[in-house]
């Protein structure tokens, strides 16, 4: 059976949302997701972060900015004794009409072609309607957390998230349940 795994938003999910953000000295977990992300591990899934990042497509930051940021989340994850197997991101501007732009569903491809899973067997957690909206495209769990820009989000019509939590924490426990409740992979054979 292949692993399953949790695709993150950046923004608002792992780390505090600062509007197109461009310096590392910015980068700060919220309370309570390095919690929620070793519980995930501990059920033995798979940590994606999906984001996109317009400011690269508008020219507010480039890449070494985008790569700084990452750097700093990666060292704040591994303080914490945490890794992400992946990061991908959109550079593209909305209007630029690209495929790997959240609510699309190419950053799930490409992470599902160079992972190997099932995306329809993933977890999909964000703050914004664009990530519930991907998570249905591709056939996974969707969750919508209330953080960042969760709970105005949650307000805004659109297809309804799967579960609507808290934090990543309570994301974890939700995540959980459902494998509990799922029932045995299928056997061939004898």
């Amino acid at each position: 059976m292949a692993k399953r795994y949790v695709l993150l938003d950046r923004d608002g999910t792992i780390m505090a949302d600062r509007h197109y953000l461009s310096d590392p000295a910015g980068v700060e977990l919220l309370p309570g997701a390095a919690a929620g992300l070793k519980a995930m591990r501990r059920l033995g899934l798979g940590l994606l972060m999906v984001s996109n990042q317009s400011g690269l497509g508008r020219g507010y930051f480039s890449e070494e900015d985008l790569w700084a940021v990452h750097q700093r989340l990666r060292q704040l994850l591994a303080a914490e004794g945490l890794h992400l197997d992946g990061a991908y991101y959109c550079p593209h501007a909305p209007e630029e009409g690209c495929a790997c732009r959240k609510p699309a569903p190419g950053l799930v491809e490409q992470a599902a072609a160079e992972h190997g899973f099932d995306p329809s067997q993933c977890f999909v957690i964000g703050d914004k309607r664009a990530d519930v909206e991907m998570g249905r495209a591709v056939g996974a769990v969707s969750m919508l957390v209330r953080t960042g820009q969760g709970r105005q989000q949650e307000l805004l019509p659109g297809p309804a998230p799967h579960h609507v939590v808290d934090s990543l924490e309570q994301a974890a426990q939700v995540i959980a349940r459902l494998l509990d409740d799922a029932p045995p992979p299928r056997r061939s054979g004898p």
